[in-house]
């Protein structure tokens, strides 16, 4: 089974033109390296799925939400297509393995950045939408950005929500410990583990500290919460 074959099946959608599919997953990088004429790349379906995505998004808000005034339904959409949230919802897809990159941008971690995927899932959407029409994107955006609400604001908001946990029940201190940093300046992996006073918790692995804290707050919630893996030596540099 060729790669596209197996995302499709991943999303749950079969494209009726296999070369939206192959646009949308194409990088500029990829595009460039072997002088592709454009519109090759992705960008003007991440353009299309942009607007897509947040027509979807807030007639579920409008519907979903009744009594929210519309300064707090814009907080709400903000919140859920920022760059963040969106390529926190690609690894349900795994969507990083399907992409078209360049040598420069596969060499510098690129399947993992999270503007690079942010971008490509919104280009996916907008692919969806010419392929099989608003109904499709709708329910692929349904499936994929707009489900488990809850948990994903939990991955949102975890440091804030893990600072008030922890100065609610005045355990000790809340503080994130370096635990190692690897790779070139162009390419760096930061490890931080979050700590509780003297107890370390969860460990988080970004490309900036402040994304590996974020993680780190992430598994730390989800252990307080009796979710976790106790277990992150996967995230520990080698």
């Amino acid at each position: 089974m060729n790669l596209q074959k197996e995302f499709e099946e991943r999303i749950g959608y079969e494209f009726h033109n296999k070369k939206l599919l192959t646009q949308a997953l194409t990088h500029s990088s990829y595009a460039n390296e072997r002088q592709i004429n454009r519109p090759a790349d992705n960008e003007r379906l991440e353009f299309l799925g942009d607007a897509v995505l947040e027509v979807v998004t807030s007639d579920f808000l409008f519907h979903e939400y009744p009594q929210n005034p519309e300064g707090e339904l814009t907080r709400q959409r903000a919140g859920i297509v920022c760059e963040q949230a969106l390529a926190f919802c690609t690894r349900e897809l795994a969507l990083g393995k399907y992409l078209l990159l360049g040598k420069g941008e596969e060499l510098t971690g690129g399947r993992k950045r999270a503007s690079i995927l942010s971008d490509t899932l919104e280009a996916l959407i907008g692919a969806i939408y010419l392929d099989g029409g608003l109904a499709s994107a709708k329910e692929f955006i349904s499936q994929f950005v707009l489900n488990d609400l809850e948990h994903k604001q939990l991955f949102f908001d975890s440091k804030t929500i893990l600072q008030e946990i922890v100065q609610g029940k005045g355990d000790g201190e809340l503080h994130y410990q370096l635990i190692c940093e690897e790779g070139p300046d162009h390419n760096k992996k930061f490890v931080m583990e979050a700590r509780i006073g003297n107890t370390a918790y969860g460990q988080g692995t970004g490309r900036t500290k402040k994304a590996a804290e974020q993680e780190a707050a992430y598994q730390t919630l989800l252990q307080l919460k009796g979710q976790g893996d106790q277990d992150n030596g996967g995230n520990t540099c080698i």
